[in-house]
């Protein structure tokens, strides 16, 4: 990157946040400190109201805007590719305001980045063997609006088959896994903190009272401290190169996080709540999968194959 765009990449990122750090910046364009404290400079000189905080970082005086931004063909397509993620996994009240959004971006690209938009929306599909969970239909874009502006919120939800509860939440974070999206937050009426599924709230309203939330975890520590108190549990198991590749999207549907291929086998991490739930998905694959931790799964495992060993070899009277 010359340092022209990076200039306007650094004013852009200057503008996208409340307050920046200089760390932030040179971690971000792989700069060091000196060359950002001159890109800084070169900003101030040009004209644009830059104001440093010692010790707390940069930010732009309230009221500077960049001109129109114009994105490059690979921005674009990366926009393009994310409304497709955005149509499967998000609800319908996420699906109007992207679109708006990008038929916005689209209306400052060039004639040609237009058309090479059209081609690339009728060669892109997100496929999937269960449907997205978009029965909640309409609550992300309220949540968000909760979540941003720190304010409680009031739902009715579906606990179980027949019982509906009034809830009244303090919300900390939105997570997806399993198909569908989860509302993490502090329930009032358990005194705690609480996951809920949000296809299963039936109404919501955000209240006028504001929270604070650093009395709360962040969404991150949340997860991790339920890792850590084996509500959840880290899972990492060792495929052949064989094995992996016909995993597909079946492992999304048990936790995956990520993995990391070697020469002949690929090592995948999870995160379940049961590891017995896990361990009976595993033993589709025999000898082509071994676990390499935690070793109580590896005990689950010799459980489960000594049940199956009796059912079917039980022991000669």
């Amino acid at each position: 990157m010359n340092r022209i765009d990076r200039l306007h990449a650094i004013l852009t990122h200057l503008q996208s946040k409340k307050r920046v750090t200089a760390q932030e910046v040179a971690d971000r364009f792989n700069i060091s400190l000196r060359t950002v404290y001159r890109d800084v400079k070169a900003l101030e000189e040009s004209g644009v109201p830059v104001i440093g905080e010692a010790g707390s970082g940069y930010t732009i005086m309230e009221g500077y805007r960049l001109p129109p931004v114009m994105f490059t063909q690979e921005e674009a397509s990366a926009l393009l590719l994310g409304s497709k993620l955005t149509e499967h996994l998000t609800d319908e009240s996420i699906k109007k305001h992207f679109n708006a959004a990008l038929y916005k971006i689209k209306a400052v690209l060039r004639t040609s980045d237009k058309e090479h938009m059209d081609q690339l929306n009728d060669n892109i599909a997100v496929l999937s063997r269960l449907p997205a969970d978009d029965s909640a239909g309409r609550h992300l874009t309220e949540l968000q609006k909760a979540l941003g502006d720190k304010k409680e919120i009031r739902i009715r939800y579906q606990s179980g088959e027949d019982a509906v509860t009034e809830r009244s939440l303090e919300p900390i974070g939105l997570c997806h896994y399993g198909q569908a999206w989860h509302l993490i937050g502090w329930c009032k009426l358990r005194n705690g903190y609480r996951d809920f599924r949000v296809s299963r709230i039936q109404q919501l309203q955000i209240l006028d009272h504001t929270f604070d939330p650093e009395s709360h975890p962040s969404l991150r520590e949340y997860l991790q401290t339920m890792i850590n108190h084996s509500e959840l549990q880290e899972v990492c198991v060792r495929f052949n190169r064989t094995a992996a590749r016909h995993i597909g999207n079946q492992k999304y549907y048990y936790g995956y996080v990520r993995e990391e291929v070697k020469d002949d086998h690929v090592l995948m991490y999870y995160v379940t709540s049961s590891l017995e739930y896990f361990g009976r998905w595993l033993l589709m694959y025999t000898h082509h999968v071994s676990i390499e931790s935690p070793e109580a799964l590896n005990n689950v495992m010799k459980d489960l194959t000594e049940e199956i060993r009796l059912h079917y070899l039980p022991v000669e009277q």
